[in-house]
C-alpha cells in the first residue's frame, strides 16, 4: 500500500485544525458510524471515536465575493454541522450514488454548504441570502421527504426556518418567527418528516414535510412556558441592533442555551433545558408533563442529550459537568441521579477550560442488543475482560454509553456511561433505586466478572426467539448504579498558534545523549501557541506528539536546539511600580519534558526580547532585545553568555547546513539510528567551511566546541551588512567579499534574511528582494510588487538538486510566495498566494527531511485561523510552482483506524456482503487474539485457500464471489483495518447464531441502526406469524376487567365512578430501548400506552380530557373513561358529548352502570363532535375493525395499532398490521418498519416487493436467507412429543410468498448474483483506501 496514490487535494489531509471555540456555537455531530465531525474555526474535523484519531480536516473557502476583492478574505467561523443520514448504498447504479459521506455545514455568514469527506470539497452550494443578507447558520437538520430523498431544514439569522433541496439546493419554503430567537431544530426519531424548533423565549414549531414544495409543509405553533427574565435583562444589555444585523442566537446571546431533545422511548415527549429550567413537554397534548428547576450548586444546562439505549436522559452545564435525569415510574416526573465532572480537576490549567459540545452514541444500545441475543456468549461488548480496570467483582454491567465532549483547548474526550447492578442485592457508592432503567433495557445484564470468561453462558434465549427480558434472577431490578469513566482523548492543537520552528540540525550538532553520532532531521515541526505551551507535531502521524506547558503567557519565540531541545521566551510587563519587561527563557527538552530557565534576572529589565535565533548545530543562540544590545550564548548544560553585541541590528540570522558534497556519507551501520533515520542525515552538511576539518574528530563534550565554527548574517538600521563568526567564546568578523556599492540602497528598510552558504538573501518593506555571494560578491535583485517581506525561508537541498536558490516569502499581507533565485526571471516562474484560499499565513518554514532530489518540497504553515497545515510543491520548467498531488507512504498511526465505513464505497459494500455470508474469526488480523487464547496465532492465507474462511451457511448468488472479495479486503485485514478487537470478539460470538443477528451485526458497523434493529426483531415477527399459522395461539392479551358484565349494586358503582379509574400498567419493559421503534406485538403495544396514562392525568382542560378519554378507551378501561366522561362540567361546551358517549360506553359495561349514568345525563340533542367520538360509539357496540379503519382514516395510526392489539386477534389484526405497513412505507418511508409490519402480518410477498422496489437486491437475498433460516429452526423445535407435530410441519413446508419456487424469490436470486458480481468489477477497479 505503501505506492497507493492518494487522491486529489491530498493537502488538506495534512491539517491539524486550532482549537474551537464560542464562535463555533459548539457544532458537533457523532455519526451512526461512529465518525465525530466538529466545528474548529473556519474548518470541519473529522474524529474516529473508536481509535479516538484525527482523520481529516476540510477548510471551508472564503466567500465568493472575496475572489474580486483586492485583499483577501478570511473564510467566516463555522457554526453548524450535520452527517448526512444516508446509510450505505445497497444499488450500484453510478458513482454519485455511492457518495454517502456527506456533510451539511453552515457558517457564521449565512452560507450552507454539502461537502463530499471523500473528495474534501463542497458538491452543492445551497441559494442562500448570504452574499446580501449575512444571516448567519444558528443549527442545521435533515427531514425525510421519501425513502431515498431527504430536504435540510436550516435556522438562520434570529428568527428564520428555510427548507431546502438537496438536489437544486433551492430554498422552497420560509418561515419568520420574528421577533422570537430560534436556538435549535431537531429531527423526530419516531418519523424523520416531523421535526421542530426551539426558540430562546419558549416557542416551539411543529412541522411535518410531506413533499418538496411549500404547499407540502405543514407548521404548528406552540409555546412552553418558561421564565424569561435573565433573557430580557439580555436584550436590554445588547447592543440595539444586534437582532437587526442578522446575527443569530448563538452571537446574540452566546452565554444563553436552550436546547431540546426527542425521546427515543416515547414518542411526542420532547425533553427542554433553559439555562436554569428542565421541561418534559408533551407535542399531543400540548403542554408541560413536568417542570425542574436547576438544582442547586449545578451549573446553567447547556444541552440535553437523549439515551436510546436506557430510560435516562443526559444534561449538559456551562461549568463543565454532566448529569443523569432517570424517570420516575408511572409518570413523566425525572429525578437526577448521577452528577460528574466533564473535565478532570488533575493536570488541567487554571481556568479550566470550557465544555463547549456533548454529543451521545445511539450504535452502542444496538450493538449491547445483538451480543444480548447470544445465548451462549455473555455481553462481550459490554465487560472487556482484557482491561483489568473493567473488572467489577459484584457488579453486572447493565448498559454502556460512549459519550463526548469537546472542550475549547482542543481536546476531544470519551467517556463511557456505564448502569450496573448488583448480584446479591448489596449496594455500593450511591447505586440508583430503579427498576425503570432496568426495565428500559430489557433487564438483561452481563455476568459477574469474577466467572470464567471463557465459560460464561448468558441469558437462555431461543435464537428464534429474541426477546428482551428479565431472565437473570441475580439481578436485584431496584438497585442500578450509574458511573462515569474517561476511556480516551485526543489532544489537538491546544490554542491560537503564534510561533513555528522546524529543526534543521547541521552535522555539527550531535545527539542529545552524546557521542560522535550526529544528530537527525526528525520529522517534528514545534508550534508555540497563546496560552504558553509548546506542542510538537509528528508531521508523519499528523498529530500532536507532545505538548508542553511551558510559559504562563504568550510564547514569542521559539527555535530549535538541535533536533531533541526547544528554546522559547515570553515576556511580561512589570508593575507600575517597578515598570520594565520580565523576560523568560525556558529550555524544553522533548524526550523528558524538563523545563530549564536560563538568564533569571533579579529585576524587570529595561528591554523585552525581540526575537531569539538558533544556530543549526544548536550549539550558539542570539538574544535580540528592543532598544537593547544582542547577545550571544553558549547552549551548553548550562549555558553560557558569551558576549553582547551593542550594533543596531533589524535582522540576524545563522547559517542554514550547506549543500551537501558528493563525498559526505551518513554514519556507520553501527550507529543505533534506524536506516529511515540514517537516509535523514544525507542531506544535512556542515555549518561553514571551517567545521569540515572538525566533522571527523567528533563533538562528544563541551569543551570540544573551540574546534567548530559557526556564522551570522546581520543588517544593520543603515542598510549596512556583515557577516560575523562564532569560533568557540571569540567573534570575530567573517570578512566577506562585498557586493557593489549600487546594491545597498536606502530606500527600505532591510526585514528579512535567510543565509545559507555562500548566499545571503535579503528583503525589505518595499517588497524589494536582494541576493549577494559571500564568497564572490556577486549579487542581484528584483522586486516583488507586493508589501513588506516579513520572512525568507531557503528550502532543504540534497544531493542533486537542481536549484539550490528556491526560497519561500512572507508578506506582511499575510500570503507567500516561492521563488527559484536560480531561475533567469524569479518572478515569472513564482507561486503565488493563495494556495489556502480563506486563511492568512502566520508563520512558514520548509520541512527539512528530504532524502532523494525526487522528494517534494513540503512548506509547514500556521495560519491565522489556529491551524497547521503542509502543503507540497513542485517545480516545472513551463508552469513554475505548483501544488502536488504526490505518492508516498501511507500515514503513520499508533492504532489501526479500524472504521469500515471510511472504506472505498465499493469495499465497504464488499465487507458487508462478507459479514452477511459470515466468515470465520481466524480471518481477521491478530488483534483478534485476546489475553485468555495468548497462544492463538492468525494463519495468513494464501491466494488459494481464501474460501475456506467463509462459513459453511446457506448459499445465495455466485459461490465465488465470497473469495474474490476477501482477495480484495486482504490488504486491509493485513493492516487491521477491518475491525477493532472489541467487535471482533463482538462478531466471532455472532457469527455462529443465525444469519439475522449476522445482518444486524453488519448493519450497525456501519451505521444503519434502523436496518439492524429489523433484522433483531425478524425472528419475532416470524415466530408470531408461525404460531398463528399453526393455530398454536400466542399468550392471551390481558384485557382489563372493566368488560366484565358483573352486575355491581349503584353504591359500589358510585364509588368506583367517583374516583378517578387508574389503569396499572403491567411489565411494561419486554421491548424498550432502541427496539421500541419496532414494536408490533399485542402485548408490546397495550403495555406502551397504558405506561403513558399516568402521566396525564392532572393535566386540566377540555382538549386534555378529550386526549385522556380517547387513551382510556384505546386500552379499554371503559370505566374510568366513562368516569371522566361524567365529571365534565355542564357549561361546558363538551357537555353534550361526553354525556353521549358516557352512556354508550356504559352500556358496554354493564347495566347498572348504564342506569347511573342515563342518571345524571338529560340529554336533549348532539352537537357536533369531533371525528374519534364515532369511534367511541363503535367501540362501545363491539365494532372494533370499523373503529380501527376509522381511526387510520384520520391518520392515528398508532391509536389504531392498539385499538387493535386489545381487542382484535388472527386475520382482524393482521389486515390493521397490514394497512399500517403501507402507511408507513408510504407516507413516513421508514422501510424497515413497514418490513416488520408486513411480516407481522404474514404479508412476505410484499414485503419483499418492498425490497426489490427499494433498489436493494442484496437485502432481499438476505430476507429470505434470514426467513428460510428461522423457519428450518422453528419447525425443528416442534418437538416428537407434541400433538400432530407431523401435521404441523407439513402444514408449514414453506413460509407463505416464500416457496423456492415462486417467480419472485427466483428472480431475487439471479438479480443478487448480478449484484455480487458488479460489485466484483467495482471493487477490481477501485483502489484501496490508504489513509
Amino acid at each position: 500500500m505503501a505506492s497507493i496514490p492518494r487522491p486529489l487535494n491530498e493537502s488538506w489531509d495534512s491539517m491539524l485544525p486550532g482549537p474551537p471555540s464560542r464562535n463555533n456555537g459548539g457544532a458537533a455531530d457523532l455519526s451512526p458510524a461512529g465518525l465525530l465531525a466538529y466545528a474548529a474555526g473556519s474548518s470541519v474535523s473529522i474524529v474516529d471515536t473508536h481509535s479516538m484519531q484525527l482523520v481529516a480536516t476540510i477548510p471551508l473557502p472564503p466567500p465568493s465575493t472575496a475572489a474580486t476583492s483586492a485583499t483577501p478574505s478570511l473564510s467566516p467561523f463555522v457554526t453548524s454541522v450535520r452527517w448526512s443520514p444516508q446509510p450505505l448504498p445497497h444499488q450500484l447504479l453510478s458513482p454519485d450514488s455511492l457518495n454517502h459521506l456527506l456533510l451539511a455545514v453552515g457558517d457564521r455568514q449565512g452560507r450552507i454548504s454539502l461537502l463530499d469527506f471523500r473528495s474534501k470539497s463542497t458538491i452543492l452550494n445551497f441559494e442562500t441570502d448570504a452574499a446580501t443578507s449575512k444571516l448567519g447558520i444558528q443549527d442545521l437538520c435533515w427531514i425525510q421527504t421519501r425513502i431515498d430523498s431527504w430536504i435540510l431544514a436550516a435556522l438562520s439569522g434570529p428568527s428564520l426556518l428555510s427548507l431546502y433541496s438537496t438536489i437544486s439546493g433551492r430554498c422552497f419554503f420560509k418561515y419568520d418567527a420574528s421577533p422570537e430567537f430560534f436556538s435549535c431544530i431537531r429531527g423526530d426519531p419516531f418519523d424523520r418528516r416531523h421535526f421542530c424548533a426551539l426558540g430562546l423565549k419558549g416557542f416551539l414549531l411543529s412541522g411535518t414535510v410531506l413533499g418538496d414544495t411549500e404547499n407540502d409543509v405543514v407548521v404548528k405553533e406552540l409555546q412552553i412556558r418558561t421564565e424569561t427574565s435573565e433573557l430580557q435583562r439580555l436584550e436590554r444589555d445588547s447592543s440595539s441592533g444586534a437582532g437587526g444585523n442578522g446575527a443569530p442566537a448563538l452571537a446574540v446571546f452566546p452565554t444563553y442555551m436552550v436546547r431540546f431533545a426527542f425521546s427515543w422511548h416515547w414518542k411526542h415527549i420532547l425533553y427542554v433545558v433553559f439555562p436554569r429550567e428542565l421541561v418534559v413537554f408533551d407535542l399531543q397534548y400540548e403542554t408541560e408533563l413536568s417542570m425542574a428547576a436547576l438544582p442547586r450548586g449545578c451549573g446553567k444546562f447547556l444541552d440535553v442529550l437523549a439515551d436510546s439505549n436506557m430510560e435516562v436522559f443526559y444534561c449538559a452545564h456551562v461549568d463543565g459537568k454532566v448529569s443523569t435525569w432517570r424517570r420516575k415510574g408511572g409518570e413523566q416526573v425525572h429525578i437526577m441521579c448521577m452528577m460528574e465532572e466533564l473535565m478532570p480537576s488533575v493536570g488541567t490549567p487554571v481556568p479550566s477550560p470550557s465544555i463547549l459540545a456533548v454529543v451521545v452514541s445511539q450504535t452502542d444500545s444496538t450493538l449491547q442488543n445483538i451480543s444480548k441475543l447470544c445465548s451462549d456468549v455473555h455481553s462481550s461488548f459490554a465487560v472487556d475482560f482484557n482491561n483489568p480496570f473493567d473488572f467489577c467483582d459484584e457488579s453486572l454491567v447493565i448498559s454502556k454509553t460512549n459519550m463526548i465532549s469537546i472542550s475549547d483547548d482542543g481536546k476531544i474526550w470519551k467517556w463511557l456511561l456505564t448502569a450496573e447492578g448488583f448480584g446479591d442485592g448489596s449496594t455500593n457508592s450511591g447505586p440508583v433505586k430503579d427498576k425503570d432503567l432496568l426495565e428500559a433495557n430489557g433487564g438483561t445484564a452481563a455476568p459477574s466478572a469474577d466467572d470464567d470468561p471463557l465459560n460464561v453462558v448468558g441469558p437462555s434465549n431461543d435464537v428464534n426467539s429474541h426477546r428482551i427480558s428479565p431472565s437473570n434472577p441475580t439481578i436485584s431490578q431496584e438497585e442500578v448504579l450509574l458511573k462515569i469513566n474517561l476511556v480516551g482523548q485526543l489532544h489537538l492543537l491546544s490554542s491560537t498558534v503564534t510561533m513555528l520552528a522546524v529543526p534543521s540540525p547541521s552535522l555539527t550538532a550531535t545527539l542529545a545523549r552524546g557521542g560522535n553520532l550526529p544528530a537527525v532531521a526528525v520529522p517534528l515541526v514545534a508550534l508555540g501557541t497563546q496560552s504558553g505551551s509548546i506542542e510538537v507535531i509528528d508531521v508523519s502521524a499528523n498529530a500532536v506528539a507532545a505538548s508542553f506547558s511551558v510559559h504562563n503567557s504568550v510564547v514569542r519565540g521559539l527555535r530549535w536546539l538541535g533536533n531533541s531541545r526547544l528554546v522559547s521566551f515570553s515576556y511580561i510587563q512589570g508593575t507600575e511600580k517597578t515598570g520594565g519587561f520580565i523576560n523568560k527563557l525556558v529550555v524544553t527538552c522533548v524526550r523528558s519534558g524538563l523545563n530549564r530557565t536560563f538568564r533569571v534576572m533579579q529585576k524587570p529589565e529595561r528591554a523585552p526580547i525581540r526575537a531569539l535565533r538558533a544556530s543549526s548545530s544548536g550549539r550558539y543562540l542570539l538574544i535580540l532585545f528592543r532598544d537593547a544590545p544582542v547577545e550571544v550564548w553558549a547552549m551548553t548544560k548550562t549555558p553560557i553568555m558569551l558576549r553582547s553585541l551593542a550594533l543596531p541590528f533589524t535582522v540576524v540570522e545563522w547559517t542554514l547546513p550547506t549543500v551537501p558534497r558528493p563525498t559526505q556519507n551518513g554514519p556507520s551501520k553501527s550507529s543505533s539510528v534506524s536506516s529511515k533515520d540514517q537516509a535523514a542525515i544525507l542531506p544535512a552538511g556542515t555549518s561553514s567551511p571551517m567545521a569540515s576539518s572538525a566533522e571527523s574528530k567528533g563533538a562528544s563534550a563541551d569543551g570540544a566546541q573551540d574546534e567548530f565554527s559557526e556564522s551570522f548574517a546581520f543588517a544593520l538600521v543603515n542598510g549596512a551588512l556583515g557577516v560575523f563568526e562564532v569560533h568557540g567564546r571569540r567573534i570575530r568578523d567573517f570578512r566577506p567579499k562585498w557586493p557593489t556599492s549600487t546594491f545597498v540602497t536606502s530606500d527600505g528598510l532591510i526585514t528579512a534574511m535567510a543565509y545559507r552558504l555562500p548566499h545571503v538573501v535579503m528583503g525589505d518593506r518595499s517588497g524589494n528582494i536582494r541576493w549577494w555571494d559571500v564568497t564572490t560578491g556577486q549579487s542581484s535583485s528584483f522586486n516583488t510588487h507586493r508589501e513588506g517581506i516579513r520572512r525568507i525561508k531557503f528550502s532543504p537541498v540534497v544531493l542533486g538538486d537542481r536549484s539550490r536558490g528556491r526560497i519561500a516569502v512572507l508578506f506582511y499581507d499575510n500570503t507567500f510566495s516561492v521563488f527559484d533565485l536560480d531561475s533567469p526571471d524569479p518572478l515569472a516562474n513564482s507561486l503565488l498566494q493563495p494556495q489556502f484560499p480563506g486563511t492568512l499565513v502566520l508563520e512558514l518554514d520548509w520541512l527539512p527531511v528530504r532524502i532523494e532530489k525526487n522528494d517534494p518540497l513540503v512548506l509547514c504553515i500556521a495560519g491565522a485561523d489556529s491551524s497547521f497545515r503542509l502543503v507540497e510543491v513542485k517545480f516545472d520548467r513551463k508552469v513554475g510552482y505548483e501544488s502536488q498531488n504526490r505518492s508516498i507512504k501511507e500515514r503513520f498511526r499508533p492504532v489501526p483506524l479500524c472504521s469500515p465505513i471510511l472504506l472505498p464505497t465499493p469495499h465497504a459494500l464488499a465487507l458487508r456482503m462478507i459479514l452477511q455470508l459470515g466468515v470465520k474469526p481466524s480471518w481477521f488480523n491478530a488483534f483478534y487474539s485476546t489475553m485468555e487464547n495468548a497462544d492463538y496465532h492468525v494463519q495468513t492465507p494464501s491466494t488459494t485457500d481464501l474460501r475456506s474462511y467463509m462459513m459453511d451457511s446457506p448459499r445465495v448468488g455466485d459461490s465465488v464471489v465470497p473469495e474474490m472479495l476477501l482477495k480484495v479486503l486482504e490488504p486491509y485485514r493485513k493492516e487491521g483495518c477491518i475491525l477493532d478487537d472489541e467487535r471482533a470478539r463482538l462478531y466471532a460470538s455472532v457469527v455462529n447464531k443465525g444469519s439475522a443477528l449476522r445482518f444486524a451485526f453488519a448493519a450497525a458497523i456501519f451505521g444503519d441502526f434502523m436496518e439492524a434493529l429489523f433484522w433483531l426483531q425478524l425472528p419475532n415477527a416470524l415466530n408470531h406469524l408461525m404460531n398463528k399459522l399453526v393455530k398454536k395461539s400466542p399468550t392471551r392479551v390481558p384485557v382489563p376487567s372493566s368488560t366484565s358484565t358483573v352486575e355491581l349494586d349503584e353504591e359500589s358503582m358510585l364509588s368506583r365512578i367517583s374516583s378517578k379509574g387508574k389503569s396499572v400498567p403491567g411489565d411494561a419493559g419486554k421491548t424498550k430501548g432502541q427496539l421500541r421503534l419496532m414494536a408490533f406485538e399485542q402485548q408490546e403495544l397495550w403495555d406502551s400506552a397504558s405506561e403513558r396514562i399516568p402521566w396525564h392525568e392532572k393535566l386540566d382542560g377540555e382538549e386534555a380530557i378529550q386526549n385522556r378519554v380517547h387513551e382510556l378507551v384505546s386500552i379499554g378501561n371503559l370505566e374510568a373513561a366513562v368516569s371522566l366522561l361524567l365529571s365534565t362540567s355542564p357549561e361546558s361546551s363538551y357537555f353534550y358529548p361526553n354525556a353521549l358517549r358516557a352512556i354508550a360506553l356504559s352500556s358496554a359495561v354493564s347495566r347498572s352502570l348504564l342506569e347511573l349514568a342515563l342518571k345524571v345525563v338529560a340529554a336533549n340533542m348532539v352537537r357536533t363532535d369531533r371525528s374519534l367520538s364515532g369511534m367511541h360509539l363503535l367501540c362501545a357496540v363491539g365494532r372494533y375493525q370499523e373503529a380501527c379503519s376509522q381511526l387510520q382514516d384520520a391518520g392515528c395510526w398508532t391509536d389504531a395499532a392498539t385499538l387493535a392489539a386489545t381487542h382484535l386477534k388472527g386475520s382482524d389484526y393482521a389486515r390493521v398490521l397490514q394497512r399500517w405497513a403501507e402507511h408507513v412505507l408510504r407516507a413516513e418511508h421508514k422501510i424497515w418498519r413497514a418490513l416488520i409490519l408486513y411480516v407481522s402480518a404474514g404479508s412476505l410477498q410484499d414485503a419483499l416487493a418492498a425490497l426489490r422496489e427499494a433498489q436493494q437486491p442484496d437485502t432481499a437475498a438476505m430476507f429470505i436467507l434470514a426467513c428460510r433460516e428461522i423457519h428450518a429452526d422453528f419447525i425443528s423445535s416442534l418437538g416428537s412429543d407434541e400433538e400432530s407435530s407431523s401435521l404441523m410441519k407439513d402444514k408449514l413446508p414453506y413460509l407463505p410468498g416464500l416457496n423456492p419456487e415462486n417467480e419472485d424469490v427466483l428472480a431475487v436470486g439471479e438479480y443478487y448474483g448480478q449484484y455480487q458480481r458488479k460489485l466484483v468489477h467495482m471493487c477490481m477497479d477501485s483502489q484501496p483506501f490508504s489513509d
